[in-house]
Order: structure tokens, then C-alpha cells, then sequence
């Protein structure tokens, strides 16, 4: 019987993002506001006023509380720039969102299906962990939801990131 890998590990290239953070009371408060500014930002209000185009996944910065229980409230959103805008990217109407070189990345990813609420982040994380057991190769604080399809589809795949160290 053949089943999906439990996890794996990529590589993505250094490139440029348009991101928004905040930091509402909770975390789907958060990325529903920033998101909705990145849809204004692709759709039209940029520099050149036109759509240009949506790629994914979107990804979700979260931060862990020192004690590791919770999310830190900052969530940065981050929306990856299609190739033709890669060299000279639109800029931005709203102030919110900001254009941002991003560094290579290294990441041990896993799937999981549904809503992304604090709750189902910090299960998933918790889950990745026991399944890596101990290592230092990845980040302890930050890691990373990766978004794959619209919010309002019910099992919709999403990827928890750990973020490889250097």
C-alpha cells in the first residue's frame, strides 16, 4: 500500500514578494485583512493599474510565543511576484504593502487539508515535530503556512514550512 510521503524538503530561489503584516486578535482575522489587501494590490491598485496575475501557494509567517503555546499576533502574508514583474515589480497604492526581496529557502514541508485557524497551525506544527523527533537543522520560532487554494473551499491543501537553518 502506497502512501503520501510524510514530509519532504525543497529548495525555492531568492525573488520578490508583496507582503502586509498584521497582528489582529486572531491569526484568521489577520491574514483575511492582509490577503484582501494583496487581492486589491493584484487586481489593480499598482503602478500600472492592471492585474497581474495571481501565483501560489501564499504563504503565512507566524512566530511561536516563547513558551511555544501560542501565535505571536504579527502575521506577515506574503504574495510571490509573477516573473515578468520580478525585476521591476509594481508599486503599491495602499502603504500596507510592501514589495520584498526575499533570501533563497530551504524547507521541510507537510501537507494537511481544511481550515487554517491558531488551533490547526499549532496541532500541525506539534504533529510535524513528533513526526522529525529531534533536530536542530530547522527553525524553532518561525515557521511558515503555505496556502494552495481559495479559503472558502472546505478541504483545501495547505503546507506547514519549518525553515531550514542556514
Amino acid at each position: 500500500q502506497c502512501e503520501e510521503a510524510a514530509y519532504e524538503e525543497r529548495r525555492y530561489p531568492a525573488g520578490k514578494w508583496a507582503c502586509v503584516t498584521k497582528g489582529e486578535p486572531m491569526y484568521e482575522q489577520s491574514i483575511s485583512m492582509s490577503f484582501m489587501k494583496l487581492m486589491r494590490y493584484i487586481c489593480k491598485e499598482n503602478s500600472v493599474g492592471c492585474y497581474l496575475g495571481m501565483t501560489i501557494p501564499v504563504l503565512n509567517e507566524i512566530h511561536l510565543t516563547k513558551e511555544g503555546t501560542e501565535l505571536e499576533r504579527e502575521v506577515v502574508t506574503a504574495y510571490y511576484l509573477p516573473g515578468e514583474f520580478q525585476q521591476n515589480p509594481p508599486v503599491p497604492t495602499d502603504p500596507e504593502v510592501h514589495i520584498t526581496e526575499r533570501a533563497p529557502l530551504r524547507v521541510i514541508t507537510r501537507v494537511f487539508y481544511g481550515m487554517t485557524t491558531e488551533e490547526t497551525i499549532l496541532r500541525e506544527i506539534s504533529l510535524f515535530w513528533e513526526l522529525l523527533g529531534s533536530t536542530d537543522t530547522v527553525l524553532r520560532e518561525t515557521y511558515i503556512v503555505a496556502v494552495y487554494e481559495n479559503p472558502s473551499i472546505p478541504q483545501r491543501r495547505n503546507e506547514i514550512w519549518f525553515i531550514c537553518r542556514a
